[in-house]
Formats: C-alpha cells, structure tokens, sequence
C-alpha cells in the first residue's frame, strides 16, 4: 500500500524550475496515491471494517490493563500498518479516537509503519488537527521521524498546515528545542522547509518559537536566506532580512546570499541585499576550476621554461 507517501527523493528537496511564478511557492511533494485497499482482500478489508465498527470506549479502572493486549493492536497489513494508522488514512476520526483512547500511554500510539510513519505523522499529511490534538494528549512521540527524516512538525511547515503546526508546538513545548534544530534526511530543519516552500507566516512563527535564523542546511549550508534569493521571494528576503538574518553568511562554498542573486532576474533583491553586504563579501569568490586552472597554467610554464627555439630559449 503507496498510503500516503512523505518524500522527496531530490537532495536538495526543491526543484527551482517548479516553482510557482506568481507566488514563488514550491508545489507541495506529498501526494496521496491510494487508500490502502489495494494491498488488502475483500474478505480481509471487511473483517478490519468489523473490528473497528466493534471497538468500545474502555471504562476506567483495572480493564485499561487488559485493554492494552488486545489482539486489534497487533495486526499489520502488509505494508505495516496498525487498525490506527488505516483509521486515519481513511479519514475516520472516531474510530481513530476510540483507539487512541484505549491507548494512553501505550507503545502501540508510536508504532511505525514500513514507511516509518507513525499516527501522528500521518495525521497531519491529513490534515486532522483534532486527532493530532488526542494523539498528543494520549502520549504520542513527537520526536519520532519518517523514512526521510521529518517529524509532524517538519510535516507540517512543508505542508503549509497552520492548524496542525498550532498543536503541535502548543503541545510539544519541552521538546519543541530538539525539533526545531534537528534537520531531515536532506538536512533541511523546520525553518528551512516552511521558507523552501514560502510560507511566510510559519517562517515568522517558527522565529517566534525560538527557531535559528541563521541556521545552515547540512546540504551546502544554506541559511533560509539563501534559500530565499535562490527561490527569488523578495517578501521571504525582507522578512528573514527584518527579524535579524546574517547578510555576510557564507555556504559551505563561500557565497553569500548577494553572489546568489548573480544571473537571477529579481534586480529588487540583489539591489536590498548588496547594501546590506560587507563591502570585502562583495564580489564573488573565485572557483575552484579557476583556481585549478591558474594553479596548471603555473606547473605547464615552469615544466617548459627550458624549451630552446633557434637556439634561444
């Protein structure tokens, strides 16, 4: 079963020749490719239907215990999904809630699936805010992250998900720290993403919450402003440029944002930031293959300065 698939098999998790002109926005990668039925028989399918229309609320007291071996939280399909997970996929909040009521606490509330994606992450790619509210509630790991890396949270600020992005950090604020800083497979944290992606309102959340504006992707170390001028989102630029960003950051290769507006057509941005550059940071640092290219021309000059041509050398 495809469910629903958080991924990205670009490196760098954007494809500058997608983005949307008029806005400047990345399209969103995730997509939904089917509902899992497919990797289930009809007879199978039905029985799972028949398990979660009989699910009752657990009353309180001792019967919790027993609750938590029962045999419902113990069937997979084949592509690792729990009775909660397939609840979710197929967008039923009240089966979901029943399960994570007789659930608290339980291990069973962080199972990930061949994807690695738990509940949580799952409630979020559909956007149900409430079931990520009671999942939370019922002690959901929010650290826990998929088959590329992303949390909920990343989730949600590749997403655009202001209502999911609000529970969360309302929720998750002893761990919201680690979340913020920690980068997914593409070594893009939250910050990064929400920017990548131009959602300018969780950029300026995320800052709120304490998340570093200048904070380099592990890729070529990146800040969010670099990103910003590579995207050529003049709005993203003022606002990073606004709340403090690092004009004179340098990539791993030595660029300042500035050198990225070189050969790109947005003059409004290259103009703000050149002024706002350190004079000495100005002009562009000279390439690796030019300096190769000097260094070989010195070895080629040296090797045949004893060439004699009639007679002279």
């Amino acid at each position: 079963m495809d469910a629903y698939r958080v991924c990205n098999s670009n490196p760098m998790d954007y494809d500058i020749d997608n983005v949307d002109p008029k806005h400047g926005k990345m399209p969103c990668v995730e997509e939904r490719f089917d509902s899992g039925l497919d990797s289930l028989k009809e007879e199978e399918y039905n029985n799972i239907v028949k398990d979660m229309e009989s699910l009752k609320m657990a009353p309180p007291g001792p019967t919790r215990i027993e609750c938590n071996n029962e045999p419902w939280k113990l069937e997979r399909t084949e592509d690792g999904d729990t009775f909660l997970h397939l609840a979710i996929i197929h967008e039923s909040p009240v089966h979901a809630m029943q399960m994570i009521d007789l659930s608290r606490g339980d291990p069973f509330l962080n199972v990930q699936n061949n994807q690695r994606q738990t509940a949580l992450h799952l409630a979020v790619v559909t956007e149900q805010p409430l079931v990520v509210e009671r999942l939370l509630q019922a002690g959901c790991d929010p650290q826990l992250v998929d088959d590329t890396g992303n949390t909920a949270l990343h989730i949600a600020c590749k997403r655009g998900s202001l209502t999911c992005f609000g529970v969360l950090t309302h929720y998750c604020s002893s761990s919201l720290p680690s979340i913020l800083t920690k980068p997914n497979y593409n070594g893009h944290n939250c910050l990064h993403l929400a920017s990548i992606h131009g959602y300018l309102c969780l950029v300026e959340s995320l800052l709120r919450l304490g998340a570093d504006i200048n904070a380099q992707e592990q890729c070529n170390g990146r800040t969010a402003l670099h990103l910003a001028v590579d995207l050529q989102n003049p709005e993203l630029v003022k606002l990073l440029v606004s709340k403090g960003a690092d004009v004179n950051t340098l990539t791993y290769g030595g660029y300042t944002p500035y050198h990225l507006t070189f050969g790109r057509q947005n003059g409004e941005i290259q103009q703000h930031l050149y002024a706002l550059t350190a004079e000495e940071l100005r002009p562009l640092p000279e390439s690796e293959s030019e300096e190769s290219d000097e260094e070989s021309s010195s070895e080629d000059e040296e090797m045949y300065d004893d060439i004699q041509l009639m007679g002279q050398k």
